[in-house]
């Protein structure tokens, strides 16, 4: 068998939290999977693709994301930070030769399970179709945009359970018209 992973190959994915130490490998994912946002958005002056591995250390020192591993690779990293009771959700990356095999969706779904936040929120480029198909597939709704000078942003959220925090069960979010 070949290095190559073929689309109908079942990945054994673990996913674990995040630490200081993973920074190198983060920065990497992050890297190659925003480079495909750059070409895109024609533009690779992004926070994602500027942020300096320093910067990355600090972010992880203080944050509840997670990472994704095939094997000893990372394949896929999230960040996460509760503001209150706001989950923010940042910089989802997946590895481009694995994108689209579900390890963005199981990202999310190991951070929401972190945290007691009643909602998670999160954003993404509006030309990132993608993006928005697997947030909105995975119960996000987009609240509002926010257009900056070379790109406009769509804002999403989603109301998290509250069963482990006794709080009440989750209600939908409706969007802001």
């Amino acid at each position: 068998m070949s290095g190559a992973t073929s689309a109908e190959e079942v990945l054994d994915v673990r996913i674990r939290p995040s630490v200081v130490a993973d920074a190198g490998e983060v920065f990497t994912v992050q890297r190659a999977a925003f480079i495909e946002e750059a070409h895109l958005y024609q533009t690779v002056d992004t926070p994602a693709l500027t942020q300096t591995l320093a910067e990355l250390r600090a972010e992880l020192a203080t944050n509840s994301g997670c990472v994704a591993l095939v094997g000893s690779r990372m394949v896929g990293s999230v960040t996460a930070r509760s503001v209150g009771d706001l989950l923010r959700i940042g910089r989802l990356a997946v590895v481009p030769d694995l994108q689209g095999r579900g390890i963005g969706t199981r990202l999310l779904e190991a951070v929401e399970a972190r945290s007691d936040a009643s909602e998670a929120e999160l954003f993404t480029g509006a030309l990132s179709l993608a993006n928005i198909r697997l947030y909105q597939r995975v119960g996000y709704v987009e609240t509002h945009r926010v257009t900056l000078p070379a790109v406009e942003l769509v804002y999403l959220r989603k109301r998290l359970p509250r069963s482990m925090s006794g709080g009440e069960p989750a209600q939908p979010i409706v969007p802001h018209t």
